[in-house]
This record gives structure tokens, C-alpha cells and sequence, in this order.
């Protein structure tokens, strides 16, 4: 097998793996939660709002704090959103997993594990730690 040939055997692979099947899950149930996708089009028409107010020569500063305390709400509530928080931890799984893979790839190249914890659990493994 070629290297691109094992590359994409290693990519059907991972795409099977309960963490990425747990990702595609999250962003889809995080695409389609309306409370959310409203909070999240709220928030970016309150940022905008803020932008425009800011580079006002005579700015309201009332006006600007008004938007401020919205914008801290919604990014509060997008933040504690139970769909956010999973999509998040399951992004924050596959980070782990794929920096697992590319630091076996590494130790198979070089010998040497890029930036060692000496933890264990945070690696591929292949050392004597």
C-alpha cells in the first residue's frame, strides 16, 4: 500500500471511531437546536451592533453597556447550553485522539514522542513511560 492508500484506511477508520461518531452527533443536534441557533444569530447581530456603536464619533456609552450586558448574556447562556457543552466535550475528545494518532505517527518516524507528558493517557504510547 502507498502511504496515501494507508492514510485513507486510517482516516475510514477514525471516521468509524465512537469519538468522531459522537462529534457528528453533537454538531448535528447542535445544528438543529433553534433555541440555540437563535441565541447564536442574537449574539452576532449584538457584536455587530457593538461594532458599529464603538466607532461612533459621539458614542452612548449607555447604549454601549446595554449591548454589552446582552452580549455577556447570550454568550452565558450559549456556554450552559446543554447541546454546546456536548459538542464541546466531544470536540475536545477527537483533539485528544488525533493528537494520540499523530503522535504515534511521530514516534514511528523519529523514535521520540513529541512533548511528553510522561502521563500516559495523554499519548498514543510507544515509549517506556
Amino acid at each position: 500500500m502507498t502511504i496515501f492508500e494507508l492514510a485513507a484506511e486510517l482516516g475510514k477508520a477514525l471516521k468509524k471511531d465512537e469519538k468522531l461518531v459522537r462529534l457528528e452527533n453533537a454538531k448535528k443536534k447542535y445544528e438543529n437546536e433553534p433555541d440555540l441557533q437563535k441565541m447564536l444569530v442574537e449574539y452576532e447581530v449584538q457584536q455587530k451592533a457593538l461594532q458599529v456603536e464603538i466607532t461612533r464619533e459621539e458614542r452612548d456609552t449607555m447604549f454601549i453597556d446595554v449591548i454589552q450586558k446582552r452580549i455577556n448574556e447570550l454568550y452565558d447562556a450559549v456556554m450552559s447550553h446543554p447541546v454546546f457543552i456536548e459538542l464541546n466535550d466531544a470536540q475536545a475528545e477527537v483533539n485528544e485522539l488525533m493528537n494520540a494518532v499523530n503522535n504515534t505517527i511521530t514516534f514511528e518516524i523519529t523514535g521520540e514522542l513529541p512533548s511528553c507528558t510522561h502521563d500516559c493517557s495523554t499519548c498514543g504510547g510507544g515509549c517506556s513511560h
